[in-house]
């Protein structure tokens, strides 16, 4: 009886981990940034795991550089809340309630230029 439970154990523990491993894939395989007239959207993957908020609310935009150890996916570093699936790149956006996101990239110039095109309006 032990035999068979170490057997099935033996089975279980990699379809467990290939199935977080799934989950992760579907929920973090990419980051997709919607900028429009009135939100900032940030949604990873599927849609499930997403970020939303107010153009009127920003008070800056920067091009950032993060350090390797703050990682990939959604995480609170020293600077804030962090988004991000490769790379270091990152846009920094500081709302004006003191809050700061940094949403990782492959294209920062492109989309800091876009934030500040739309929030122009505000000024």
């Amino acid at each position: 009886m032990l035999r068979a439970l170490n057997e099935s154990s033996a089975v279980l523990i990699p379809i467990g981990v290939a199935s977080v491993f799934v989950v992760c894939l579907f929920l973090f395989h990419s980051l997709t940034v919607k900028v429009s007239r009135d939100y900032i959207i940030l949604r990873f993957g599927i849609g499930l795991i997403r970020k939303r908020f107010s153009v009127i609310d920003v008070q800056d935009a920067a091009i950032i550089r993060n350090r390797w150890y703050y990682g990939w996916g959604v995480k609170l570093t020293p600077h804030g809340w962090l988004y991000n699936v490769s790379g270091f790149d990152a846009v920094e956006i500081q709302l004006k309630n003191g809050r700061t996101y940094r949403v990782g990239t492959d294209e920062p110039v492109e989309l800091l230029s876009t934030i500040e095109a739309v929030t122009a309006n505000f000024s």
